[in-house]
């Protein structure tokens, strides 16, 4: 769903320590979006279906709790944004597929889970990570229930047909986080897997080999895109363009 079109950032509460941290989390979600925060408790198999048992009182009252200390963790975080509460009864991962119809996000908590664990996500998290119609994100806390403290985000640059999509919501969480964002550039390594009989050299924009280089080291065909082509007839000053920039060298332009 388009973001315009959403009605809300969705928080899954389950009573834990650990789901109150993802709704404190989404708040700053919500409000660059200026959307409401609903929190959402799903009475696990009750009243989904016809004539399956109606949810008892306990079950009910259970959940209020839950919401109710889930919103004043909320409201602890002094930030002005608009509460929804919902509990609504089925499969935990199945309710927020669901509610990801509609939503800008959706966002669990988990504990984390060490390398003998069975699986990186617990069954809800791993059902909408699989399935839902919105981003998901899964908010991570330490063992005791404590939040976890932001540190860097990391995201991968590859040749995935979504990845500017990808890198940008990770400059957006940088800017809105006030983070630094480590870009883990993989675009060269998946060509060079694709490519293994021909050698790479990897250097930095700007270092490309100059006029004067022997036979062999010197750059004899540059291969540029369409935007880089443009630039061409411009170029005046050696060295403002990390291949095109060097003279005496053939250029291929590829054009779609």
């Amino acid at each position: 769903m388009d973001e315009l079109d959403s009605k809300s950032v969705v928080v899954g509460i389950n009573g834990s320590r650990a789901a109150a941290n993802a709704a404190k989390w989404a708040v700053d979600e919500a409000r660059s979006r200026q959307l409401p925060l609903r929190l959402v408790y799903v009475i696990s198999g009750r009243g989904a279906e016809p004539g399956s048992e109606p949810a008892s009182e306990w079950e009910v009252e259970h959940g209020e709790t839950a919401l109710s200390d889930a919103e004043s963790a909320v409201r602890g975080e002094r930030k002005p944004v608009e509460v929804e509460t919902a509990i609504l009864a089925g499969d935990p991962a199945q309710v927020l597929i669901n509610e990801s119809q509609d939503a800008a996000l959706v966002c669990v908590g988990t504990a984390r889970r060490g390398w003998a664990a069975d699986g990186l996500l617990g069954p809800t998290a791993a059902g909408l990570v699989a399935h839902a119609r919105c981003p998901v994100a899964v908010i991570r806390s330490n063992p005791d229930g404590s939040p976890t403290q932001l540190g860097v985000i990391a995201v991968v640059l590859n040749d995935d047909p979504d990845n500017d999509e990808v890198v940008r919501r990770a400059m957006e969480e940088g800017r809105l986080r006030h983070a630094t964002v480590r870009q883990i550039d993989r675009r060269l390594h998946s060509w060079v897997r694709r490519y293994p009989d021909v050698p790479v050299q990897t250097v930095a924009a700007g270092t490309g080999t100059k006029l004067g280089e022997s036979h062999g080291t010197a750059i004899e065909l540059a291969v540029v895109g369409g935007s880089d082509a443009e630039q061409m007839t411009g170029i005046a000053t050696p060295n403002c363009h990390p291949i095109i920039g060097y003279p005496d060298c053939s250029v291929l332009v590829v054009r779609e």
